[in-house]
């Protein structure tokens, strides 16, 4: 009894094991693996580097000022061009009371100098006339009060100086003046009209009065890793994308790689220039974010293949080239030489020709059954 009631539980947990899996597969029906078909072709394959960096001019241009004082005058502002020898500022000079003293005693001085010499003068001259000196004398005299008379003029230009920074005679090349030392256009002028400025000189590198570039040369500046430093070289050509102008590309020309690295974030960076070819037309801002795309290997009018085709077994790699597509796919493994690649495409140096078909990605179809179609049309 026992064995008979053994034998049913077994049945009973088959039907319950073998039932569903028998309607599942009526259900799915039969599978038939295809694959998609891939052509040889020919075409470009660049292997490239990406770094980032941002766009500036050339050279940029600190104007400071040769006298300390307060500004009293901003006749520019960032984003005008300037010419060299334009003025952009003007200093007013708030004189030392020491030095206004002296300057002021020396005038005096001087024109109590002039007056005796001058009386000196007019007494000799009146003697020359009626022959009583020589002319030697008469020649000593006129010579001492045309001195008395430069020194007086020079302690006055020296009192002006001290007052206002300038005299009359050297106004044109005054050093209140503030002027741009090239041509081009100001980026910044971090000084308004009340601030103090100190001059330039050994202690000190001055207060900026204003940042002047030529914005028609420019160059990107950007790191590279130190994997990728090696396979690039000055004279390479660069494509830039700038961030702010959108669907346009920049050429460029690498001129400059660092020789020393600097570490970053764990990694070691090389800083590296270029001089951007900016056309006619397009406005581009001092400190635009861009990014650098470096070709550093190249392949041309070469046969490529997707790489997803391609099996690797240690250093070799194979191709299913096809030698039937009907009735059924049929493949034969081929042992081909791969190049160049860019992680989508790859360069086939040999095993393959143009116009041989190969195995691509894998593509399931299924075949439905005959309840499936019948169910299909009742609906």
């Amino acid at each position: 009894m026992k064995k008979i009631f053994k034998i049913i539980l077994i049945c009973v947990v088959a039907l319950i094991v073998i039932v569903p899996l028998a309607l599942i597969v009526l259900r799915t029906g039969s599978k038939n693996t295809m694959y998609e078909i891939v052509t040889v072709e020919t075409g470009d394959i660049e292997n490239t580097t990406v770094a980032t960096g941002k766009v500036s001019p050339r050279d940029e241009v600190l104007i400071k000022p040769q006298i300390s004082g307060i500004i009293s005058e901003i006749r520019k502002e960032a984003g005008d061009y300037v010419k060299n020898g334009e003025v952009i500022a003007v200093v007013k000079v708030i004189p030392e009371m020491s030095s206004l003293n002296s300057a002021e005693s020396r005038v005096r001085v001087a024109q109590i100098n002039l007056n005796l010499v001058k009386t000196e003068f007019e007494r000799q001259k009146q003697l020359f006339g009626k022959g009583v000196i020589a002319k030697e004398e008469m020649d000593k005299s006129d010579a001492e009060y045309r001195k008395a008379k430069e020194e007086l003029s020079n302690s006055i230009d020296n009192l002006d100086i001290v007052k206002s920074g300038m005299s009359k005679a050297t106004a044109q090349y005054s050093n209140t003046q503030i002027r741009a030392t090239i041509d081009g256009t100001i980026l910044d002028v971090p000084v308004k009209v009340g601030n103090s400025v100190i001059q330039a000189n050994t202690f000190n590198d001055g207060t900026t009065i204003a940042s002047v570039a030529n914005m028609n040369d420019m160059i990107f500046v950007g790191k590279i890793d130190e994997t990728e430093v090696g396979r690039i070289h000055v004279g390479m050509p660069i494509q830039l994308t700038v961030g702010a102008i959108e669907d346009k590309k920049f050429e460029a020309t690498l001129e400059y790689i660092s020789p020393k690295g600097v570490e970053e974030n764990g990694a070691v960076l090389f800083e590296f220039k270029a001089a951007a070819k900016i056309p006619q037309g397009t406005y581009i801002r001092a400190g635009y974010s861009a990014n650098a795309e470096i070709v550093v290997a190249k392949a041309a009018s070469s046969l490529v293949i997707p790489e997803s085709c391609i099996e690797f077994s240690g250093d070799s790699a194979y191709v299913y080239v096809v030698k039937s597509e009907q009735p059924e796919q049929v493949f034969e493994k081929k042992h081909i030489k791969t190049g160049l690649s860019d992680g989508v495409k790859i360069e086939v140096k040999s095993g393959l020709k143009k116009g041989d078909k190969i195995r691509g990605t894998e593509q399931t179809s299924y075949k439905r059954t005959k309840k499936e179609v019948e169910v299909t049309v009742e609906h």
